[in-house]
């Protein structure tokens, strides 16, 4: 319906006004690059694993944050180098690459699955559910882990985010976020299954590379190398899908006026260089310093929220405009909006108390900026154009 960058800010500006889509689209910043810098440093897990395999041992302080008693992580800040640099050639250029690349990953989990599966064992699933189911304001259990593991569903929304460069957004869209997630889910499913299956959970839940450490564990040090070789050149495709769909959501707010606007100049190429380079320099302080957990449960936070936003534009919109054209329609429209919306708050309820407080503190800024100086500098603020 709405083909244009910014994602779930775009739905929000147009269905439920600037205040609440710069809430919105200041969630999106924090989970964004929160996302990529966790991505980042799973990366360099792998990475570094890759290279002790064949011999090449990198300085401890220069592969952790100051949390893990190193000094920096470098080869997640490397990476996000690398990718920004693809970025800035062009998003045919980098589409390209990123197909390849994620052909790459799937046959590496599909070598992972068809090696593991043989060894799987039943009493691995024994007690199925340790910490018990949980519920809100309780965070361990399942609805615990189901709060962290949104930080897998992130790219459904990332998609959407290039709906501006898209051909048939109409058609591409719907295939690309409903088709990707049924086949991520299942890859998910699969995975996990065949990970536990083959060893006990508490051997390999802390590890930076646990794919490649099951394998090992299993005497299959080769296909672990394979495995970690395939993650150390596959992973970069979430930094590329991320660091896309940040740079997009700050393009959709320059353009409104709720940041600088010359964030939104685009170069030659199509991309806005200038947005893409800032956001890579915040990512890669925040993978240079911070622990992967923290960074993806704080991420999920975002999330969340915005979600919880597209959900209520969903509703809001059947109501005020049920005759407006609809080439996509979300089936059992009520049920769907009220599902996501309670969902997400349950979600975000069972998220640990500091990532709640940091959410808040952030937001609280967002707010802040935003009657200091977005609110002022609008375009509704300067008559130029009324919402969409």
């Amino acid at each position: 319906m709405m083909p244009a960058a910014g994602s779930a800010y775009t739905y929000s500006y147009a269905v439920l006004g600037e205040m609440i889509a710069w809430v919105v689209g200041w969630s999106l910043i924090l989970e964004y690059s929160l996302v990529v810098s966790a991505v980042a440093v799973g990366w360099s897990g792998y990475a570094v694993g890759f290279l002790s395999g064949l011999g090449v041992d990198l300085p401890a302080a220069l592969v952790a944050g100051p949390h893990a008693g190193g000094i920096i992580n470098l080869p997640a800040v490397a990476i996000i180098g690398v990718v920004t640099g693809l970025l800035l050639l062009g998003t045919k250029e980098s589409a390209t690459l990123n197909a390849v690349l994620v052909v790459i990953k799937i046959a590496a989990l599909v070598v992972f699955v068809a090696i593991a599966l043989p060894a799987f064992k039943p009493e691995n699933f024994t007690p199925f559910m340790p910490n018990g189911f949980g519920a809100p304001f309780v965070q361990t259990g399942v609805m615990a882990a189901a709060a962290i593991i949104f930080f897998a569903f992130y790219g459904f929304d990332a998609i959407s985010t290039a709906a501006e460069e898209t051909k048939k957004p109409e058609r591409d869209l719907a295939i690309g976020i409903v088709g990707s997630m049924l086949v991520c889910t299942a890859l998910y499913l699969v995975v996990a299954a065949a990970a536990i299956g083959a060893r006990p959970v508490a051997d390999f839940a802390d590890s930076p590379e646990p794919l490649a450490l099951i394998l090992r564990q299993m005497g299959q040090g080769t296909a672990a190398q394979w495995i970690a070789a395939a993650a150390v050149i596959a992973l970069p495709t979430v930094l590329l899908a991320f660091l896309f769909g940040q740079s997009r959501i700050f393009l959709g707010m320059a353009r409104d006026g709720l940041l600088p606007r010359r964030l939104a100049k685009v170069s030659a190429r199509g991309v806005p260089a200038v947005v893409t380079v800032f956001t890579a320099v915040v990512v890669a302080i925040l993978a240079g310093l911070l622990p992967l957990d923290e960074l993806a449960s704080l991420a999920n936070a975002g999330t969340l929220a915005a979600f919880c936003s597209v959900g209520v534009c969903l509703v809001v919109l059947r109501i005020r405009e049920p005759n407006r054209k609809r080439v996509f329609k979300a089936p059992l429209w009520p049920l769907v909006g009220a599902i996501s919306v309670i969902g997400c708050i349950v979600f975000f309820l069972s998220l640990k108390p500091v990532t709640q407080v940091g959410f808040v503190v952030w937001n609280l800024i967002g707010v802040a900026i935003y009657l200091l100086w977005s609110s002022k500098n609008s375009r509704l603020a300067k008559g130029e154009e009324e919402a969409a």
